[in-house]
Order: C-alpha cells, then sequence, then structure tokens
C-alpha cells in the first residue's frame, strides 16, 4: 500500500532549490481531526495544544499544516460521516478521538484503502482494529495507571487522618464514572479503589453512577446522593475533572462548606484552580500538551518518510504511551501558570 502523500522529496527537493537561491512556497499538509465531543473540557484543551504546536511544527520545517478540526458531538455515525468527508477531499492524515472505541475499524479499513495513515488518540481502539493496518497509530496514556494515582492521593489523605470523618474505620465512597463501558471509565474505577483495598484500608461504596464525564450531570447526581446521604460521604471519585467540577459545584450550591475530599482526573485548568481554591483535593495529569506533541511527531516522522519506530518510542510500532501525573496542593505550583502560583 502505497500512502496518498510523501513529502520526503519534497523536502530534497527543497534543498536543492534553496541552495540554488530559488524560492520555494512551503507545502501543505492537510490533517483532519475529529473529536469525539468538542465541548469536553479536556478534549478541547488537547485540541488547543494541537493548533499551537502546528503553528510551530510549521516553522520548524517551513511546511503548512492545515489543521480541520470537527466535533462528532458524540455521535458515531456524525463521526463516520466526517471522516468520509475527510477522505473524499484527500486529506492527507486522519487524528481520530473516537466516539466508539469499538467502531475504529470501520475508519481503518477506509483509510487503508487510500493510504491515508490514521492516528488515534485519547480513546484506544481495540487492540484487534489497530492490528489491521501498519500506518494506525495510538496516542495516549495507560489508563489503569490514573485509577493507580487518584487512588494514592486518597490514600495519603486516609493516612495523613482527617478522612474518617465517622471514625468507623472505614472509608465511604461515591463513584461518578464515564461512559459506561468505556475502557478508561472501568479501569480508572477498579484500579482507584484497588489501590485502597490492597494497602489495607475499607472501603464501602455508597453509590456510583454514570454522568458521561459532563460536569452538569455529575452535579445532578453528586445532588441526589447528597440528599440521600449527606456527610456519610467522605470521598468522591470521579472519572475525569468536568465530573469532580460537577460534585463540587452541588456540594456548594447545598450550602456546605465542610466539602468531602473530592478527586478527579486530567488536570484541566478549571480543575487546578479548583485545587488552589482548595475545593478540590487532587487530580491526575492527563498530559494534553503530550499527546498533541505525540501527535504532531508522528504526523512529521510520516511526511518526512521517516519510520515513526525508528524516530519515537513506539510500543509494537503503534503506540505512543505518555505518563500520568498525580497533581496535589503540594506539586499543584509546578502545573500552573507562573501567574497563577500559589506560593
Amino acid at each position: 500500500m502505497k500512502l496518498r502523500f510523501s513529502l520526503f522529496s519534497f523536502f530534497v527537493l527543497l534543498a536543492g532549490l534553496t541552495a540554488c537561491g530559488a524560492q520555494q512556497t512551503p507545502s501543505t499538509i492537510r490533517v483532519g481531526v475529529a473529536l469525539y465531543q468538542q465541548n469536553d473540557t479536556f478534549i478541547s484543551t488537547v485540541a488547543q495544544n494541537l493548533q499551537q504546536f502546528a503553528l510551530e511544527e510549521e516553522e520548524t520545517h517551513n511546511i503548512k499544516i492545515n489543521l480541520s478540526i470537527v466535533d462528532g458531538r458524540s455521535s458515531q455515525s456524525v463521526q463516520n460521516e466526517q471522516v468520509d468527508r475527510f477522505l473524499d477531499q484527500d486529506y492527507d492524515v486522519l487524528c481520530v478521538n473516537m466516539v466508539d472505541r469499538t467502531a475504529a475499524a470501520v475508519i481503518i479499513d477506509k483509510a487503508q484503502a487510500v493510504g491515508v495513515p490514521v492516528i488515534f488518540f485519547n480513546r484506544e481502539p481495540v487492540l484487534e482494529d489497530l492490528r489491521r493496518w501498519k500506518y494506525a497509530y495510538y496516542v495516549g496514556l495507560p489508563a489503569e495507571d490514573a485509577g493507580y494515582l487518584q487512588g494514592g492521593i486518597v490514600l495519603d489523605a486516609w493516612e495523613q487522618g482527617g478522612v474518617d470523618r465517622n471514625g468507623d474505620g472505614i472509608l465511604q465512597y461515591v463513584m461518578l464514572e464515564g461512559e459506561a463501558s468505556h475502557q478508561d471509565t472501568l479501569l480508572r474505577t477498579e484500579y482507584s479503589i484497588r489501590t485502597l483495598t490492597d494497602a489495607g484500608v475499607p472501603t464501602e461504596k455508597l453509590a456510583n453512577d454514570t454522568a458521561d464525564w459532563q460536569r452538569g450531570q455529575a452535579s445532578i447526581r453528586m445532588h441526589q446522593w447528597l440528599s440521600e446521604f449527606g456527610s456519610a460521604i467522605e470521598v468522591v471519585f470521579a472519572n475525569n475533572d468536568d465530573m469532580a467540577l460537577g460534585a463540587i459545584d452541588a456540594c456548594l450550591e447545598m450550602g456546605m462548606t465542610d466539602l468531602p475530599l473530592i478527586v478527579g482526573v486530567d488536570a484541566t485548568p478549571p480543575a487546578l484552580e479548583a485545587l488552589a481554591a482548595g475545593t478540590l483535593a487532587g487530580t491526575v495529569q492527563n498530559d494534553a500538551a503530550g499527546q498533541a506533541a505525540g501527535i504532531l511527531s508522528l504526523i512529521t516522522a510520516l511526511v518526512e518518510g521517516q519510520n515513526p519506530s525508528e524516530t519515537l518510542d513506539l510500543t509494537d510500532g503503534t503506540y505512543l504511551w505518555l505518563h500520568y501525573t498525580a497533581v496535589t496542593r503540594e506539586n499543584l505550583d509546578a502545573f500552573l501558570p507562573a501567574d497563577l502560583t500559589t506560593s
């Protein structure tokens, strides 16, 4: 299968023309970016970083990177139509944040048929689908690691005292979950609690429910739980920061001044502000900038005719894995803009 694009010859030609004193108009790489939902705070942050890094990449490589970003609005059929349009319009690379991770095979087969590499990010397709074509890649972070780190934040707080409000020696919690069956939901939920139980902390789940990563839905769930359990809720686990912020919203709206320990995942700017304010106990950085940089690195390697496995640290020639970092008040300043540090 020959890729639709190969700019390696362009760079060789450009070097020759430059040596002769000729002017060369930069080539254009057309990149179609399909997001599962653009109003997701974290995904929006990834997209913003991608746009910024593309501008920097243009200056470095003397090319034009034309990003076209579309919103799937949480509909796989809508996203499939958007991908079809990118392919029909001869885009050079696809970057896809899947609505339904199990539906990637259709997109991969269509991209392969016309020789367009596809880079999935943040929402990991199943392994069997990624193996369908050697030019299908994934950029993201292992979801279970976020669970371990989130559980570790709660474990540290438990060991320091103050979490066990009723003094019964049991950690009572509620769990705000992302989409049902999503791998991040399942693994973050499982490993956050496993971290505590493996350390010997007795736990009691008071309630759990999906809030589909949404702040508004999480606020509704938390209102219900506060009405039912009140101060018995000692910890709120949220699979992402938007839902953690929704839980905070509910607590404040109900006039609470002594909030339960609330933890999220992503380290979005609004979450970092809540952490600085003391309403959020901790989060786990999901490295939006790292994902954007990884995507651009893959694109650059491909358009320069390189084997990405030779220039990037890929696992099995397919996966570009990044790393989560726990964020608490103790290390918050390292993640805040300089003008917002708490020290």
